[in-house]
């Protein structure tokens, strides 16, 4: 039997970390951080050393084509695949930033949703089979739904949404903010609720094009919430910590072997939430 390995991008701190931290623990198989600072990253393993867990290290940066298709060979010439991938990293601006909010649009956009749609077309055909795809997504994407015109939530909700059309549809938002147009066009004045409502839905496109495609792998992809969680991007505030907020994304991380559901679903608190 093949070594199995899990990857888990954006890991250098925060949720990954924690995510890094709980499969070093429970995971039979090498676990990855990645990150794109390659100083960051080492550090990381380090702490979580000193803890007598030893994960490894691939630099990765989500939002540069080559370091993704770079680890994607690594992966795939060193273990023959990955067997659990977690897509964690992502950005927020803070509330107070005083940044034009189609600038916030645009850079939000590129790593939440375009940034991770790279990840996945790359590393989709690597997950082996029995394989386990995790979206670290936001109750708040749900929210923002809820508050787009009725024809996007539609569009957004419906089964037969493609990736090339959900793709089109977050484009179209990041051109409307920049001529002040999104509320006409439907769309809410959420930057990073639209990235993850988009990240959600594309979570749903792709788990039915492996239940297509891929019937008898026995793969599962869902997206889900941390909930509020103590990180630098959601500050100290918050009421979880990232040990907390790795909970959902772990457990559906270690969906066991057989397991035929959640597949498709947005997952909270290990419970599959409303769309």
């Amino acid at each position: 039997m093949s070594t199995k390995v899990a990857v888990v991008t954006g890991s250098n701190k925060g949720i990954g970390l924690a995510i890094v931290r709980a499969l070093c623990k429970e995971f039979q198989g090498d676990v990855y951080i990645t990150a794109r600072d390659v100083g960051r990253g080492q550090e990381a393993v380090k702490s979580l050393n000193s803890e007598e867990l030893k994960p490894m290290f691939h630099q990765l940066d989500i939002n540069d084509l080559n370091s993704i298709t770079t680890a994607a060979a690594f992966f795939k010439d060193k273990y023959g695949g990955v067997d659990v991938l977690v897509n964690n990293a992502g950005i927020a601006f803070k509330v107070a930033d005083t940044a034009p909010f189609d600038v916030q649009a645009e850079v939000t956009l590129k790593t939440n949703v375009f940034a991770t749609r790279d990840m996945l077309t790359h590393f989709m055909p690597i997950i082996k089979a029995g394989g386990r795809v995790v979206n670290v997504s936001s109750f708040v994407g749900s929210r923002t739904l809820n508050q787009c015109s009725a024809a996007l939530q539609q569009r957004l909700r419906s089964d037969d949404i493609t990736e090339e059309e959900l793709m089109g549809l977050m484009q179209q938002f990041v051109d409307l903010t920049k001529k002040n147009e999104h509320k006409q066009g439907g769309w809410p004045e959420a930057a990073y609720g639209v990235s993850k409502t988009g990240l959600t839905t594309l979570s749903m496109i792709l788990a039915r094009r492996l239940s297509r495609e891929r019937p008898n792998d026995g793969i599962l992809l869902n997206a889900c919430c941390p909930g509020w969680v103590r990180t630098d991007m959601a500050g100290s505030k918050a009421s979880k910590s990232p040990d907390e907020g790795a909970m959902t994304p772990v457990y559906l991380a270690l969906l066991p072997p057989g397991a035929t559901e959640p597949h498709g679903k947005f997952v909270s608190e290990k419970e599959v939430q409303p769309w």
